[in-house]
């Protein structure tokens, strides 16, 4: 499994619940499950994904940046 950063969902979490339990709630998710998820220790659902981008007011062309933004992009962009 590849290992995304997940630091701008973290960021637009907090804009907009103030809390990833909050955000968890929203999701009906337990707030372990989306921890694992926000660490890249399981993988959200596509209809996780459609339930958060609703909820967070992503737009579509915005989406690979907060859900599939890998480590290897990172590494790429600083070369």
């Amino acid at each position: 499994m590849m290992n995304f950063n997940h630091a701008k969902l973290r960021g637009r979490i907090r804009e907009i619940f103030g809390t990833e339990y909050k955000f968890a709630q929203a999701m009906k998710l337990s707030p372990q499950s989306l921890s694992k998820k926000l660490n890249s220790k399981v993988e959200f659902t596509q209809k996780e994904i459609e339930r958060a981008i609703e909820l967070l007011h992503i737009p579509p062309e915005e989406i690979t940046l907060y859900f599939f933004y890998s480590q290897v992009q990172d590494l790429e962009l600083s070369s």
